[in-house]
């Protein structure tokens, strides 16, 4: 096999420069603290409502002035969605729900007697 001369050009080399980024991060840790609850309150998950809350406090706690100024939501609120949701993980404790509710069987009837 006969080898190929490199026909590529010194002088065209071109070194490589990451694109800059136009817009911000996006922060995470503040989705994180307003979707858990969302999630603790639709599934009732304790364990889905305590994380939400972790996030939701250090969210507040690592707020700065620039993260207020450009945050839609302040870290405050995510806080009391956070204990929105654990409370309604824990609601079933104080207000049990009533017997025969959605989801329970009744008892079958006894079966109609058949005619000869």
């Amino acid at each position: 096999m006969a080898q190929r001369k490199d026909m590529r050009r010194d002088d065209l080399i071109v070194p490589y420069a990451p694109p800059k980024n136009e817009k911000e991060d996006v922060d995470m840790q503040s989705t994180m603290a307003s979707t858990l609850p969302m999630a603790a309150i639709f599934t009732r998950n304790k364990l889905i409502g305590w994380t939400s809350v972790l996030f939701a406090i250090q969210a507040w706690l690592s707020e700065t002035p620039a993260s207020k100024a450009s945050s839609t939501t302040p870290a405050i609120m995510s806080f009391g969605m956070a204990m929105m949701g654990v409370g309604v993980a824990y609601l079933p404790l104080f207000l049990p729900p009533a017997a025969g509710g959605v989801g329970q069987a009744t008892p079958a009837g006894a079966a109609a007697p058949q005619a000869a």
